[in-house]
């Protein structure tokens, strides 16, 4: 972990907290910060895990970590929703989304189109999530996306997730 401790505008170290972003998150901003190293590294390792519990050929290791991940799925990805999210809100609060379904072109797409689109995404798989299994704590499930969704869809999906992680912070903070 970097030794470099982030002010209380600063998300990521070197990276400045949009208004936007704040506007948001609010009070919530600095664990997004905190969430940010802890849950590329937990992705990373995971993988790692179970690719290497099948090389090894423990079938019974991978189904352990496989049930295990599966557990704490929803969270993952609240987290990596809201993560996402702020990310997109620093590279522009509003602005267009890719179309789903996507098809690549040889035109460059600009970062934060891409981060909204990825945001709404995650999102859209938590509300999937969701509704499938009734664990939302605020109601109100927008439609998971589908193919031909609009803007409007994919900015309900990551307000969604936003409601949810606030209140999950507030019921239970850190």
């Amino acid at each position: 972990m970097p030794d470099h401790l982030s002010s209380s505008h600063e998300l990521w170290p070197g990276w400045v907290a949009d208004p936007a972003a704040q506007a948001v998150y609010g009070k919530h901003l600095k664990r997004i910060g905190q969430l940010i190293p802890a849950v590329l590294y937990a992705h990373v390792m995971d993988r790692q895990g179970i690719t290497a519990a099948h090389h090894a050929g423990r079938l019974d290791v991978v189904d352990a970590q496989v049930a295990s991940l599966a557990m704490e799925c929803r969270d993952d990805l609240l987290e990596a929703a809201v993560v996402l999210d702020t990310l997109a809100l620093c590279h522009g609060h509003s602005g267009s989304y890719l179309p789903r379904p996507y098809q690549e072109t040889s035109t460059p797409v600009p970062t934060d189109v891409e981060l909204r689109t990825d945001a709404s995404n995650v999102a859209g798989e938590l509300a999937r999530h969701d509704q499938q299994h009734g664990t939302s704590t605020t109601g109100d499930i927008p439609a998971p996306l589908e193919d031909g969704c609009t803007d409007n869809d994919r900015d309900a999906v990551r307000a969604y997730a936003r409601r949810e992680w606030i209140t999950q912070q507030e019921r239970w903070p850190s």
